[in-house]
């Protein structure tokens, strides 16, 4: 029985966060790509490389889809019956895939770090902030929602294409599809990107001020690397809460991730701890961040910051 896997259309083709979540599809079985938005041949050709060998085309739906897609996606479920829904947990489908359990009459298990599909559905989560692992296993017949946190699994081209598109106009969603969009700001990304930088220097309440914060860029620049947040400064204003690291902000899982004046709050390490090599930089040598970290400094980030952002530029 194929595992459907919900892709969202972005300004680069489909969304990384489900190509991941595809490749792992792909990888016990027949996977099949719902793709929200106007897929074109480059799209085709990249979710096919990912594993999917079918693609449900949605189309239309507006600037705020989830109703629609959701409606849509209930129709094709009763239809086709697939073992498994999977979502990337990103906004629109955290809400397409809450707006689905609704329609079809089925639980949703989120925060899933693995899914293990065979006869039946098996989830891992997270719980304590990463600290211990849960397995939950669905019962009920399928199918079987999940929502899978970003960086679970790596976005492996598999080499294959796909064999059947079908185009799926979208549902009129009546009162849940009224809401528009009246305004739109967007925020120009600059330097590396804290989803795909290979190093990422990040700060926290241990900077003492938003002003210090250049220290991270500082260092960062030599580097090349992307600069990130504990949500304690962004909360104070610091930083935008587009560099924020942690459960309520971006996981990521670089070569290298350099926390520098950051305890280390479970809320943040769970969006950090699985990156390739930890540095971490604390006045404090019993902050909770060195357990997780394979090189630990401890000394004021206003000292060592400099001298090491001097160190790096004297060798590049």
């Amino acid at each position: 029985m194929a595992t459907w896997v919900f892709t969202e259309a972005t300004a680069g083709g489909p969304g990384e966060p489900a190509l991941e979540v595809l490749s792992k599809a792909a990888s016990g079985g027949e996977a099949v790509a719902v793709y929200l938005g106007e897929a074109s041949a480059d799209d085709l050709a990249v979710l096919g490389a990912h594993g999917a060998s079918t693609v449900y085309n949605l189309t239309g739906g507006g600037d705020l889809p989830a109703a629609a897609a959701a409606a849509g996606l209930a129709d094709l479920v009763e239809r086709e019956a697939p073992g498994a829904v999977l979502f990337a947990q990103t906004y629109t489908s955290r809400d397409v895939a809450g707006r689905l359990a609704a329609r079809i009459d089925r639980p949703v298990i989120a925060n899933a770090v693995d899914v293990a599909i065979d006869d039946g559905c098996t989830v891992t989560s997270e719980i304590f902030g990463g600290t211990q692992l849960v397995r939950t296993a669905f019962t009920g017949p399928g199918p079987h929602l999940v929502l899978v946190r970003p960086k679970s699994f790596s976005a492996d081209e598999r080499g294959g294409t796909v064999n059947r598109v079908e185009e799926y106009p979208l549902p009129d969603a009546g009162h849940a599809g009224s809401p528009q969009v009246v305004d739109t700001t967007v925020e120009q990304a600059e330097g590396p990107q804290l989803g795909s930088a290979k190093v990422i220097i990040s700060g926290g309440r241990g900077l003492g001020s938003a002003e210090a914060y250049s220290l991270i860029e500082s260092a960062a620049e030599p580097l090349k690397a992307a600069t990130g947040a504990t949500r304690a400064i962004v909360d104070a204003g610091w930083v935008p809460y587009a560099k924020q690291v942690g459960q309520t902000g971006k996981t990521v899982k670089p070569e290298v991730y350099i926390a520098c004046g950051i305890s280390g709050a479970m809320q943040h390490m769970v969006g950090m701890k699985d990156s390739k090599r930890i540095v971490a930089v604390n006045k404090d040598p019993e902050a909770p961040i060195f357990s997780v970290a394979d090189l630990g400094i401890v000394g004021d980030v206003h000292q060592v910051l400099p001298k090491l952002a001097e160190a790096l530029r004297s060798r590049s």
